[in-house]
């Protein structure tokens, strides 16, 4: 949370990268496919960092990407995921907003 209130989105890019290998390692909730997916990412231009998000055992990851490198991000990983998995991954491009507040 450090990271993200010193608005270091770098250094909290590091830290989701380390925290799927921790999730992939050390509790053995990653898959195949997601582990994949997350190699993909986190070897692209503009992806500041990349993991495993929800319950674990397959499902989804989240990646932070700037903005330039979105439409790239999702042509190239989804032909690579596809070649090498057999099927197509579905990707939701989201803007995060300041979070719950009082208005």
């Amino acid at each position: 949370m450090e990271a993200l209130r010193g608005n270091d989105v770098e250094l909290f890019g590091r830290l989701m990268n380390e925290s799927h290998q921790s999730m992939k390692e050390d509790y053995q909730v990653s898959c195949q496919e997601i582990d994949i997916l997350v190699d993909l990412a986190q070897a692209m231009p503009g992806v500041l960092g990349s993991r495993i998000t929800g319950g674990g055992f397959g499902g989804c990851t989240v990646s932070i990407v700037r903005n330039d490198a979105v439409d790239g991000f999702i042509s190239q990983i989804g032909k690579t995921y596809k070649e090498k998995v057999g099927h197509e991954a579905e990707f939701y491009v989201v803007e995060i907003g300041d979070g719950a507040r009082i208005i």
